[in-house]
């Protein structure tokens, strides 16, 4: 089977990558990656060497580049990841958002629809194009009720806006073309490698610098989370299994407040790498003024790609957490070249 993984440079498509050539003995993954600062080659070191791995340095919005690497390549499959995606930034700049979250899962539709349309027998009824999306599609639950596949959606910032304008470009070209595509919808996912910016590395790194740890607000906002090679092992899943045309929720039932996650991991740390200080990490939390637009709530039903696929979460959020806290540790280096002066940790999304 050959698959295209657009994003493959990225946290979760590296993820994807690494295991697909780990497990998928018969895979050729095509990885197609632009390198934006969240793209790292690095990531991808367990496979480079790998004859079932070819890196294309390529932006999904180049319908003619993508065009020529549907021709070559001749595709089997697409999993599409290639995304902008922390929201902080689509608050600070939104058009890269709409650019590459939009425009480009445009670009990637219209190729595939091509490509898949001149296709015959075998090859055009076994294609799939997968679309990884987020849960922040639909916007802010209250303290009670999840997201199912049914939700309406209620995205409340530029990054959600732009993923469910994606989502519905996605079922349109399978509403009106009969493009073979399949809708995942995750929960906030976390693991090594995961660029700094978010929330979990970002915490770990600046607590190893003994600097204040910043919670936004009362820091009772409530996520749902989902460990990297989880997530993986679903859309992989999905793939094989999933029925064109249909969403699938993606979450692992763990839902914790930003605040008990910042405590978890000050707990860890404080026995896995004590504070020079001899005081606990506990010390640094500081309250700051909240983002804009900042949901309270996301918390998934993963009911449907349990009971049609089998799929269920092998990591508990605790045992997934010790993992990338000591994955972390363990890669300083690392982390001081992904963070090569384009950003150093400071808050983004601050509207002045």
């Amino acid at each position: 089977m050959r698959i295209f993984v657009t994003g493959g440079a990225g946290f979760i498509g590296s993820a994807l990558v690494r295991q697909l050539v780990a497990e998928e003995h018969e895979a050729e993954v095509i990885n197609i990656d632009s390198l934006t600062y969240a793209g790292n080659l690095e990531s991808l070191e367990p496979v480079s060497n790998s004859r079932r791995h070819h890196f294309e340095r390529v932006d999904v919005c180049d319908a003619k580049a993508i065009s020529r690497l549907f021709e070559h390549y001749r595709p089997d499959a697409v999993i599409h990841l290639a995304a902008e995606t922390h929201v902080d930034r689509s608050i600070d700049g939104p058009s890269a958002f709409i650019q590459t979250n939009v425009i480009g899962t445009y670009s990637m539709l219209e190729r595939a629809r091509e490509y898949w349309s001149n296709s015959s027998g075998k090859a055009k009824a076994h294609f799939r194009f997968v679309h990884v999306s987020t849960d922040e599609v639909f916007g802010s639950l209250g303290p009670t009720g999840h997201f199912s596949e049914t939700s309406p959606y209620s995205p409340n910032s530029p990054y959600a806006a732009s993923k469910a304008g994606a989502d519905h470009l996605v079922r349109a070209w399978h509403e009106t073309y009969d493009l073979p595509v399949i809708i995942t919808n995750c929960s906030n996912n976390f693991g090594p490698f995961q660029f700094p910016e978010k929330l979990i590395p970002l915490m770990i790194l600046t607590a190893l610098d003994e600097k204040d740890l910043p919670i936004y607000g009362d820091g009772q906002n409530v996520r749902d989370w989902l460990y990297v090679d989880d997530h993986c092992r679903a859309i992989r899943r999905v793939l094989a299994d999933g029925r064109p045309g249909e969403n699938y929720n993606v979450g692992a039932k763990s839902e914790r407040t930003n605040l008990e996650i910042v405590g978890h991991l000050c707990a860890l740390l404080d026995v896995l790498r004590p504070a020079k200080s001899g005081k606990s990490y506990r010390d640094l939390i500081k309250f700051v003024h909240d983002r804009p637009g900042h949901d309270r709530r996301y918390a998934i039903d993963p009911s449907k790609i349990t009971e049609e696929l089998g799929w269920t979460p092998r990591e508990t959020f605790e045992s997934g957490l010790h993992k990338t806290v000591q994955w972390y540790l363990a890669n300083p280096r690392w982390c001081e070249r992904v963070m090569d002066g384009s950003y150093q940790g400071e808050r983004l999304g601050v509207i002045s």
